[in-house]
């Protein structure tokens, strides 16, 4: 699903704050939704957004970009400002931005501050700063990123995992006192993505690794970006009115595969 079908004007006069949009599953989601009508302000930490948003607005786009950190709370609440002022309101938020350190046993308190500022702390924020603009809206839409890791143990991811945890459970507590709002919150949870840090993981080797990381999910590969992207608009969407402090699962069936792995299941192929 490298190319998704684009549901024509779904989001024309709306408009969504992404974090983390200059690179994966974020870039992603700006792409899409701005194909679908929508004005965005997104953020990351790198000047390569500065040349995305140029190259969107090129396209005919309505984008602005913010370089900066989500721990920071003036530059969150400098991230909302833009959007009031260049658009007026705020419909949507993807809460996207978060830190990829990864550590166990060896983490210090600076390890665990920077995972939870950067994640849930920020989330949060964000949350709260949008929230006044969208009741003024009549109501809107939040998603916030989690991750296959929330729910599962792995080896020397004591930081990363805890944070998407309590994304988690941020996420049913958010859409519990946003309700009277008309604001919706839900989350999804990717599983492996080929995004920057992944292709990092693999030396940039994608067609070594895919086979390898494949297996862990059902269907034998990485998603896309977009894939998550996708599922991520369709939560900001009128189709997902009664969806409510839910986890979508964006992970190929890797929640579901138990330890026998993907097995022989060809045995069954072409069976009737």
């Amino acid at each position: 699903m490298k190319d998704r079908k684009t549901i024509k004007d779904r989001f024309t006069d709306k408009v969504a704050i992404v974090t983390g949009g200059s690179s994966g599953i974020g870039k992603a989601t700006v792409e899409e939704i701005c194909k679908e009508g929508a004005s965005v302000v997104f953020t990351g930490l790198e000047d390569d957004g500065h040349q995305m948003a140029r190259e969107m607005e090129g396209q005919g786009f309505n984008v602005a970009y913010c370089q900066g950190d989500m721990s920071g709370e003036q530059f969150c609440k400098g991230v909302v400002a833009l959007a009031l002022k260049k658009y007026g309101k705020v419909n949507y938020l993807l809460n996207n931005a978060f830190s990829f350190v990864s550590k166990g046993p060896d983490a210090s308190r600076a390890d665990w501050l920077r995972t939870f500022e950067v994640g849930p702390v920020a989330f949060a924020l964000m949350a709260s700063l949008v929230a006044s603009s969208m009741k003024e809206q009549g109501g809107g839409a939040i998603v916030n990123v989690s991750s296959i890791s929330a729910f599962i143990a792995q080896p020397n991811r004591w930081t990363y995992n805890a944070a998407k945890g309590a994304v988690h459970t941020l996420t049913k507590c958010m859409a519990l006192d946003l309700v009277p709002h008309g604001i919706r919150v839900n989350s999804v949870s990717p599983g492996w993505i080929w995004t920057r840090e992944v292709l990092k993981a693999a030396a940039g080797d994608r067609e070594k690794w895919e086979p390898v990381w494949g297996q862990y999910h059902m269907l034998e590969r990485l998603g896309e970006p977009v894939e998550v992207a996708a599922a991520i608009l369709f939560l900001f969407s009128d189709d997902a009115a009664f969806v409510n402090a839910a986890d979508l699962a964006v992970d190929g069936g890797y929640g579901s595969l138990g330890p026998e792995g993907l097995g022989n299941t060809s045995k069954f192929a072409g069976s009737k």
